[in-house]
């Protein structure tokens, strides 16, 4: 999954986000609009919704972790990323600087920025 698949790192307190182009050039709506414009909001409800349908998807859960820490709700932000960590799905994400990483490193990032923000 190397196309154009995009993660951005928002800002350190968040971790990371993501979107996400499938090899086959297949795109998912992770909510990254949502997150990125600040609407946290509409993107957990988005995201929520998806999460129904695709529990696994690691950029879903990855820019769910976000939004919930974005809003303060750390608990379920801690969910989200372990959850993204632990999924059977795996792909590679390219973060905001340009580097690709699998996408349970990103989670595995997005979990340690938490942590530190509690710290």
């Amino acid at each position: 999954m190397f196309a154009t698949a995009l993660a951005v790192l928002m800002a350190a307190q968040m971790g990371p986000t993501a979107t996400m182009v499938e090899q086959e050039s297949e795109t998912r709506d992770v909510a990254y609009e949502s997150v990125a414009a600040g609407d946290m909001q509409t993107a957990i409800a988005n995201l929520e919704a998806a999460r129904a349908e695709n529990p696994g998807d690691p950029a879903l859960l990855i820019n769910l972790g976000a939004a919930y820490a974005a809003t303060g709700d750390f608990a379920r932000a801690e969910e989200a990323y372990r959850a993204a960590i632990a999924s059977n799905d795996r792909y590679e994400l390219e973060l905001a600087d340009g580097q690709w990483i699998d996408s349970r490193r990103a989670a595995r990032l997005a979990l340690l920025s938490l942590e530190n923000r509690l710290d």
